[in-house]
């Protein structure tokens, strides 16, 4: 008999490595991260989003990143609390129109919803005065890495090997031990499971941004959507349905609307905005901003979040990035995977021939 492995075995080290790397390749593929400023020889959009391809096949007409997902519409009901901080419009105490898009991360628009343990979801606010807000959020408290040449090695050591279709353990291993700052995010990974619904999750911005009030002060902020609805609200089967989101949403919203809180939290000046792998401290000040309605969900190749880049620098007047150099790579990669999938949209049968190029600030 073979004697078993010791729990510190090179064997058992490699499978912990495999099971932390299933959960962080969902994360990495939940951003399309590159510096367009970035000398070309280096790091482009272009290069990034064909290692996006490399790494999860390419379908035509569908996102590189969240490419399963559903369309949702509703409005956002601010409270004024904001206000305060920002000069946005979005925060002045009534409501503001939503589309968003919920989703799964990968490339893979026909991938079981219980293949991942992160979900998505993206808001555009169209303010009265025609400027938008729109943020990409995601159901995990940190990023793997801190920057886009960071994000790009990770997903080359991701890249599956074609002799057996799946990533090299030792290549993620020596990825993670030449990178410290993704240990915040592979402990997260090793306890997280995929949820039952949408509907129950919280939503993180994990970058930093920063407001701006009326008298031009800056506050640096992050954001997350918490929920009121519970696990205990869900009562739809998942037993082998590869689709239980989207059929779980649609069922949650026959019964009535969807709630979120918006919840801001308060940078002090000691606290990072350039590092999205690092939390800020709990006994930071939080306000909630208001309420996240949503009414409606439809199919994404029908509805109104299909053509819509969820770029996460189109930001209204009263909203500016940080110094986080994500926000500039996710916007260039955003943009490069948008004219993509358009442009084959453009050739499938029975689609538009012309789609509308993303919309800027």
């Amino acid at each position: 008999m073979n004697e078993p492995a010791s729990s510190d075995s090179p064997a058992r080290r490699i499978g912990s490595w495999t099971l932390i790397a299933a959960a962080v390749a969902v994360a990495v593929a939940s951003f399309g991260y590159v510096g367009g400023w970035l000398a070309p020889h280096r790091l482009t959009p272009e290069k990034l989003v064909d290692q996006l391809q490399d790494n999860a096949g390419t379908f035509a007409g569908y996102r590189r990143n969240h490419a399963k997902g559903v369309c949702v519409t509703g409005y956002f009901d601010s409270n004024g609390q904001a206000q305060a901080y920002s000069a946005a419009q979005v925060f002045a105490a009534g409501r503001t129109p939503v589309v968003g898009r919920f989703a799964i991360p990968g490339g893979n628009p026909y991938a079981p919803d219980s293949s991942v343990p992160i979900r998505s979801m993206a808001l555009r606010f169209t303010q009265a005065n025609g400027q938008q807000w729109r943020t990409g959020m995601n159901s995990m408290p940190v990023f793997p890495v801190a920057t886009p040449q960071a994000f790009y090695a990770q997903l080359q050591a991701q890249q599956p090997d074609p002799a057996t279709g799946k990533p090299d353990p030792a290549k993620i291993a020596a990825f993670f031990a030449a990178h410290p700052e993704t240990a915040a995010f592979r402990t997260w990974a090793k306890t997280a499971r995929p949820s039952a619904s949408f509907a129950t999750e919280s939503y993180w911005s994990l970058n930093a941004f920063v407001f701006v009030d009326a008298n031009s002060k800056h506050q640096p902020v992050r954001w997350r959507m918490t929920p009121e609805a519970s696990d205990a609200d869900n009562n739809t089967s998942k037993a082998d349905d590869t689709d239980y989101l989207a059929n779980d949403l649609t069922e949650r919203l026959t019964r009535g609307s969807l709630r979120w809180h918006l919840q801001v939290t308060l940078a002090n000046p000691s606290d990072p905005t350039n590092d999205a792998t690092k939390t800020w401290p709990d006994d930071r000040r939080m306000i909630d901003a208001g309420t996240l309605v949503l009414e409606q969900t439809e199919p994404q190749d029908s509805g109104p979040c299909r053509d819509i880049n969820y770029d996460p620098l189109v930001l209204p007047a009263g909203i500016v990035a940080s110094d986080d150099p994500l926000l500039p790579a996710r916007s260039a990669a955003y943009a490069d995977s948008y004219l993509r999938r358009t442009s084959e949209e453009a050739h499938l049968p029975g689609t538009a021939a012309i789609h509308p190029q993303p919309e800027t600030k």
